[in-house]
């Protein structure tokens, strides 16, 4: 562990990253391969935990801008992050990678409760722990429980696993003349009005000195690389 660049990681992997080119659902050949990097990463020997979000399920949000009760939603965008914790479970116990899903709403008969001493004790025992139920109160996004876990568990670096290369100038799906970013601070990106991630989520990162990697996880061995101090996607710091 003495040659990486970060020892202990929190990894946050969209929902829409498990549902690969069928935008609902997951699919499993995608997840195969998505798990394949975290084991990748694991070997290495990093204290690595995971926050996994609930868009190919539900999105609170979205939900409530459709006329539901926004706290009902919510509460159903942290459930749809559980199954796909358990999912990312299934398949990377069965690939021999010790694990622990914590759940920030408590249902003790699929995984812990979340307790930051307990899931600090994992880490350091080699277990890879899932992060699920985002941050347990409606009105967080699981960019910012993604946070929040990084700084509990006093994480090196946020590593947040997206469709494209890093930040641009401008989203590069519309815009094909949007230009890539590899380097920026805090403040510019705010000036900037860069989408970086969510408001709070970012506001958090910026208070706390914590650095973000945004970066393509459809690139194979990306994460291992950024670990190990190779210079992928954006790095905000």
């Amino acid at each position: 562990m003495a040659d990486l660049a970060y020892q202990r990681v929190l990894v946050k992997l969209s929902g829409e990253a498990l549902a690969g080119s069928q935008g609902f659902g997951f699919e499993f050949s995608v997840m195969e391969r998505l798990v394949d990097e975290i084991r990748q990463v694991h070997e290495m020997g990093v204290n690595l935990g995971l926050v996994l979000g609930g868009g190919n399920f539900f999105r609170g949000t979205v939900a409530s801008q459709q006329g539901m009760d926004r706290v009902s939603a919510d509460y159903m965008g942290m459930l749809a992050t559980v199954i796909n914790a358990l999912a990312v479970q299934d398949i990377l116990e069965r690939k021999g990678v010790e694990t622990r899903v914590m759940t920030a709403i408590r249902m003790e008969e699929l995984a812990e409760p979340y307790i930051r001493r307990r899931a600090q004790r994992h880490l350091e025992k080699g277990r890879v722990v899932l992060f699920a139920g985002g941050t347990g109160n409606p009105y967080f996004s699981t960019d910012t429980a993604a946070v929040l876990r990084a700084l509990e568990i006093e994480a090196d670096v946020l590593i947040k696993a997206t469709n494209v290369d890093g930040i641009y100038t401008s989203d590069p799906k519309q815009n094909p003349d949007a230009e890539f970013i590899p380097d920026l601070d805090y403040q510019d990106a705010i000036v900037r009005d860069l989408d970086v991630m969510d408001a709070n989520a970012f506001g958090l990162c910026k208070k706390n000195k914590l650095p973000i990697v945004v970066m393509n996880v459809n690139q194979k061995g990306a994460i291992a690389r950024v670990i190990a101090g190779e210079r992928v996607g954006t790095l905000v710091s």
